[in-house]
């Protein structure tokens, strides 16, 4: 019997964009260099809901996973870094796949602008989808480096 946590493929990834009460999940493929927003989830007590996390994977069966790490403008860390860097750590330890890293700079903010300003979401609807644009944005970028190369 096949493992449920196989992967199928060396194409699709998860990308993450973490918050201590949010994490935006997107998905993307090498082949055709395109991530789309896959869903918001929710932290209890700042703990990712790791059993969503599990079934996403059996569901997409990805080859690893893109976190956003944000920083400083000058490169140090911001209060929030070390607990995205946990969250890698974690996901590489339960799930053993490879944990890829991208700069997170300004995507949440890139993904309000685009929200409201392109797309005219209101207010209540702009803090649920948000997240998951930022992680689509996160994702598409890293995509994009493996492309160029």
């Amino acid at each position: 019997m096949r493992d449920p946590l196989a992967r199928l493929s060396d194409d699709t990834f998860l990308g993450f964009d973490f918050g201590t009460k949010k994490i935006g999940v997107a998905v993307g493929q090498l082949t055709t260099a395109t991530a789309n927003s896959l869903q918001t989830m929710h932290s209890v007590n700042q703990i990712p809901n790791w059993q969503m996390i599990e079934q996403l994977i059996r569901d997409w069966q990805p080859a690893g996973f893109v976190v956003g790490i944000s920083r400083q403008f000058d490169g140090t860390d911001n209060p929030v870094t070390p607990r995205m860097l946990k969250f890698c750590r974690q996901l590489n330890g339960r799930f053993n796949l490879p944990v890829h890293q991208q700069d997170e700079a300004l995507s949440t903010f890139e993904a309000k602008q685009m929200l409201f300003d392109d797309l005219h979401v209101n207010a209540t609807k702009l803090w649920k989808v948000q997240d998951q644009l930022a992680a689509q944005l996160i994702l598409q970028s890293w995509i994009n480096q493996k492309v160029e190369k």
